[in-house]
């Protein structure tokens, strides 16, 4: 099996099965997903999922949240993983939005990366999510399911992931892409043991011989 024919296969699954796959971080405008998206790092989404209401409330906007005393907005994130250092991007982050984008979150990855907290992944979620940009996230989902299934090779960081799956997946669907792999990862492809009996793809996954006789 070619690589092209192994993508082809799991694009063409994912499509059928999963066409409408989308994050599970609740939101309803690029600001709270901003927010969420930030919050979520080396956290679980259904923590966040938790936490978030209550910032929202407190901190509708972007204005009110550049506002926020720090100690207050910590007691309102201190169940989430690193609450310090999040605390301080969330405020740096909502600062530097109303200082530098008039209040409106920016939508490209250049400019979403200045912001306190925003990485590239960051950046690709937002774009992609919002915008459908052709942007492709590399979490640590789907770094290990992108590798094991044999969609890439070598690739030795998230960024080297994303450089080779954009360059095989359209790119009306990398948006979507994005979100196959991580809920794949999250529920059937899991780090210690896949759950390889119930997989759809494995078929086309390079790995399911040597877990299939393990």
């Amino acid at each position: 099996m070619t690589r092209k024919q192994r993508f082809e296969g799991i694009i063409d699954y994912f499509s059928q099965h999963h066409p409408e796959a989308e994050t599970e971080l609740l939101y309803d405008n690029p600001y709270q997903l901003l927010v969420a998206v930030i919050l979520s790092a080396q956290c679980t989404d259904k923590r966040v999922n938790l936490t978030t209401p209550a910032i929202f409330k407190h901190y509708p906007t972007t204005a009110a949240l550049a506002n926020a005393e720090e100690q207050t907005l910590f007691q309102l994130i201190k169940s989430i993983s690193y609450p310090n250092n999040k605390t301080k991007h969330l405020l740096g982050m909502a600062r530097m939005v109303e200082a530098d984008f008039g209040g409106v979150i920016p939508m490209t990855v250049e400019e979403l990366v200045k912001l306190p907290g925003v990485g590239r992944k960051t950046a690709n979620v937002i774009t992609s999510v919002i915008d459908q940009q052709p942007n492709m996230a590399v979490d640590t989902h789907v770094f290990r399911v992108s590798a094991r299934i044999g969609l890439t090779l070598h690739a030795k960081n998230p960024l080297q992931a994303e450089e080779q799956l954009i360059r095989f997946i359209p790119p009306e669907l990398i948006h979507k892409a994005h979100h196959w792999l991580i809920l794949h990862g999250r529920y059937v492809c899991l780090a210690r043991k896949p759950k390889c009996e119930t997989c759809g793809i494995s078929l086309w996954c390079k790995s399911y011989p040597k877990f299939k006789t393990a």
